[in-house]
């Protein structure tokens, strides 16, 4: 099957270093590897930043006082990650995506992450991503990689389905009568109900003809990097970024402007917002495709419907690799509950969901 991401002819070879960072202590870590990409830099000079945004991993800024603007960012993979995240596939998105003027510099792997260029501006939060200048530049920015080739030629497949079902296949054993996870057996639906609305919206989801393109499939407002000075957004993280349904990535991030430590989903975008950023977005992916021409109302409601359809699936992945989180990371923070809220949320929009009809 199809489903990789072809890096262009000619990219510049990933550095690799044989450095383990542990997690725990990521300064000592991170300054091996400076002594390697920046070996002008006085090791003793170097300043550090830690981030504290990742729910999945941990993430510093090295830097030196005369040179602020240049900030190496060390990306430690969290525990069990490699499970949830192919690595490979993340490293060839990096690459594509900075090839096509998306994303950062990656300057090396090593042992249990990598380092890339920090993106200079502002992470977005929850209301951020309402204002409508911020939202025509997400809308254009998401087409812009839409419409990126990073395929060989072959018609590309989505990896929505396989990756769902590996998600599930890594937590199906904490709905057994033998599991000790009892929070699971009373607050998650049970395995037979999953597998069953698994199945039914692979059935009904796959039919409805939304193209398959390169999708960032993690569109949350943190993902989202917006630089003032130069008027424009980047995304960031590429850690689940495939080839996968339009509609899905969309969806995807509609979902998002709920927040995520703390859900709020009567912060979703009504209609009429999504209409206006639907119809941003086809007037930018037309622009980028060479397939030009007026947005037809026909074209707009199919896209709403397509993407409203697909913010179910949304629902279920997460929720699946929420329940795989509380399993392995060591993070602080409750991956149960989260995924608790998200597959309360698809058993709650399904039937208005399911009603809605592609026009003819």
């Amino acid at each position: 099957m199809e489903t990789e991401i072809h890096v262009p002819v000619g990219s510049p070879i990933i550095r690799k270093f044989p450095i383990f960072v542990d997690e725990h202590n990521v300064t000592d870590g991170a300054m091996k590897l400076m002594k390697e990409l920046r070996p002008a830099w006085d090791i003793n000079l170097v300043k550090t930043k830690f981030f504290t945004d990742g729910t999945t991993n941990k993430l510093v800024g090295c830097y030196v006082e005369e040179a602020p603007e240049d900030v190496v960012l060390v990306r430690v993979y969290g525990n069990k990650t490699e499970l949830i995240v192919d690595r490979d596939n993340e490293l060839r998105s990096f690459q594509v995506l900075h090839a096509n003027g998306c994303a950062p510099r990656l300057y090396c792997t090593f042992q249990n992450g990598i380092c890339y260029e920090f993106m200079q501006g502002d992470a977005l939060g929850p209301l951020d991503v309402r204002d409508p200048g911020l939202l025509r530049l997400i809308a254009e920015e998401m087409a812009r990689i839409h419409a990126i080739h990073a395929h060989n030629g072959c018609i590309p497949k989505p990896n929505l389905w396989i990756k769902m079902r590996k998600y599930f296949s890594l937590v199906a054993t904490e709905f057994t009568d033998q599991a000790s996870n009892t929070r699971i057996q009373q607050e998650v639906p049970s395995q037979e109900v999953l597998e069953q609305e698994m199945a039914w919206m692979k059935e009904h989801l796959s039919q409805l003809g939304s193209p398959v393109v390169l999708c960032h499939n993690d569109l949350l407002c943190k993902n989202i990097i917006h630089n003032i000075k130069e008027g424009h957004v980047r995304f960031i993280d590429y850690e689940y970024s495939s080839y996968n349904y339009q509609a899905f990535d969309i969806g995807n991030h509609f979902n998002e402007f709920a927040g995520m430590s703390e859900l709020d989903y009567s912060l979703l975008p009504s209609r009429e917002m999504q209409l206006d950023w639907l119809l941003i977005y086809l007037q930018a992916y037309k622009r980028f495709t060479k397939k030009g021409g007026d947005v037809s109302w026909h074209e707009l409601e199919t896209l709403y419907v397509q993407v409203n359809k697909f913010a179910l699936a949304s629902h279920f992945f997460w929720g699946f690799w929420a329940l795989i989180q509380a399993k392995y990371s060591s993070i602080d923070f409750d991956f149960l509950g989260y995924a608790v809220l998200r597959f309360d949320q698809y058993f709650k929009t399904k039937p208005a969901v399911e009603a809605m009809k592609i026009p003819e």
